[in-house]
């Protein structure tokens, strides 16, 4: 069974509001772009873009990354994670990096990925979105220019920007956006992927926060515990809506679909499968409610399992607006593993 409402957050809601503004935080570049300059014996490895279906193929142009927080910790992931079985950890590259994790310390955020990425002269992306990457995703991500010089530009939703080193920025980059280095010298910009909390609004302009539609502001919710025998209550085969793994744009699944799907205690921890393999790790933030390991609360599952009739809701958010599909539970023989 299902129910569904669903009204997407339309391009009015956010067209009025400028597509970047500073925030009120400035490191000192000298001492980023000397920890830059020291990272000599770290590689500097091809963006790869990450989607639902796993990692994809890595850029072609001149476009680096040193991974200082990454999905496992891993400085051979320079896509930014996403929804899954991993944390986000800090690199070896940001243990040699003091200043940069003192300044990521004044972030008043959860932050995901944090990346140094380098721009090659004359270098320059494709016009693209960064999928669900805003405030009604519960996604933000900020930049501090580290190393830059006239010639290297971001144009975010058709406003080109020139960034000075130091300042922290943020853009909406869920709008069509370019970066491009008409310099002879290489861009490098730390790239900090966090969730929004009221400390780090705080940080923005006045004009922009009087100006922002507050109700479509996914916040971030803290980790709740959840005790082992609590966990143990929870564990219970479920189907799971066909769209609720899926992210893609143009997906043709039908929310009426439904995948075989079981919640288990994996490696001490809830974990969500689906068709017998684990897929995501969940997150309790309070009242049964879990969100997806490494990602946002865009997306949750609710267990209901103490009424007679046990259920599980799918909730799927953007901004104010929740998809919610709910689907029966069947209690399992608690002596049997499920995934």
């Amino acid at each position: 069974m299902s129910t569904a409402s669903t009204t997407s957050v339309g391009d009015a809601t956010w067209s009025h509001l400028p597509p970047a503004v500073p925030l009120g935080l400035t490191a000192d570049a000298a001492r980023l772009g000397a920890e830059v300059d020291a990272l000599s014996g770290f590689t500097w490895r091809p963006n790869r873009p990450v989607s639902q279906d796993g990692l994809g193929t890595e850029d072609a142009f001149d476009w680096k990354i040193i991974p200082l927080r990454s999905p496992t910790g891993s400085l051979h992931r320079t896509d930014p994670g996403g929804a899954g079985l991993e944390d986000h950890l800090d690199t070896a590259a940001l243990d040699r990096c003091p200043y940069h994790a003192e300044v990521l310390a004044q972030i008043p955020a959860p932050l995901h990925s944090v990346r140094l990425m380098a721009l090659g002269p004359g270098a320059e992306t494709h016009e693209h979105r960064d999928g669900r990457t805003n405030f009604p995703w519960g996604s933000l991500r900020l930049h501090i220019p580290v190393v830059t010089q006239p010639g290297a530009e971001l144009i975010v939703g058709g406003q080109t920007y020139h960034w000075e080193a130091g300042q922290l920025w943020y853009a909406d980059f869920d709008r069509l956006h370019i970066a491009r280095n008409r310099s002879p010298r290489r861009r490098i910009h730390l790239v900090v992927d966090c969730v929004p909390t009221p400390a780090l609004m705080a940080l923005f302009p006045d004009g922009f926060r009087a100006q922002l539609p507050w109700a479509d502001v996914l916040m971030a919710r803290r980790e709740a515990p959840l005790p082992t025998a609590e966990q143990e209550r929870l564990r219970c085969e479920l189907d799971i809506p066909a769209t609720f793994p899926d992210w893609s744009d143009d997906s043709d699944a039908d929310p009426a679909d439904s995948l075989p799907g079981a919640v288990d205690i994996i490696a001490g921890r809830l974990t969500l499968c689906i068709a017998g393999e684990p897929r995501f790790g969940l997150v309790h933030i309070g009242n049964a409610e879990f969100r997806l390991q490494g990602w946002t609360d865009e997306r949750t599952l609710v267990l209901d399992l103490e009424r007679p009739d046990p259920t599980a809701r799918f909730r799927v958010r953007c901004g104010r607006s929740t998809d919610e599909q709910i689907r029966k539970v069947r209690r399992p023989d608690q002596d049997r593993k499920q995934c």
